[in-house]
């Protein structure tokens, strides 16, 4: 590599099979927080599972979310601050998966038990908070 080239999210997963930095973005809050978690990811051995937070890019950006829905052909992956659901992400799609992530120096483990518990209830709360936000973002419209 030659000095000044950015190694790119891809190239470093397949040379050190880890990927290591800091969250950019609110897509992911509460559970990531913007600039201030860092988070591990590490190649995917086979198919992923719900609840699963896989890395993968979409043009020229690079994605973290949440698996919702496993389907046979892909996922219907979907942020935690986000109402969009993403349909047909494939396995070519995915880079590598979420495995923890550190906040405060604290490791959060994907198999820990806080965390399992976290993500289904984030995930079930879903129809709520997409009415809650859509219901704020109507009285914010009246206001204005």
């Amino acid at each position: 590599m030659m000095e000044g080239q950015k190694k790119h999210i891809e190239d470093m997963l397949r040379e050190q099979e880890i990927y290591i930095a800091t969250t950019v973005g609110t897509s992911m809050y509460p559970m990531l927080r913007n600039r201030r978690d860092t988070v591990v990811i590490r190649p995917c051995r086979g198919r992923l599972h719900k609840y699963d937070i896989p890395l993968y890019k979409r043009g020229d950006k690079y994605i973290l979310h949440r698996i919702v829905k496993v389907l046979p052909e892909g996922y219907i992956i979907c942020g935690d601050n986000c109402l969009h659901l993403e349909r047909d992400i494939t396995d070519a799609q995915i880079l590598g998966v979420l495995t923890e992530f550190y906040r405060d120096g604290r490791q959060i483990s994907m198999t820990g038990i806080g965390y399992q518990l976290y993500c289904r209830i984030w995930t079930i709360g879903y129809p709520l908070r997409a009415a809650w936000k859509k219901l704020h973002a109507a009285l914010r419209k009246v206001r204005t």
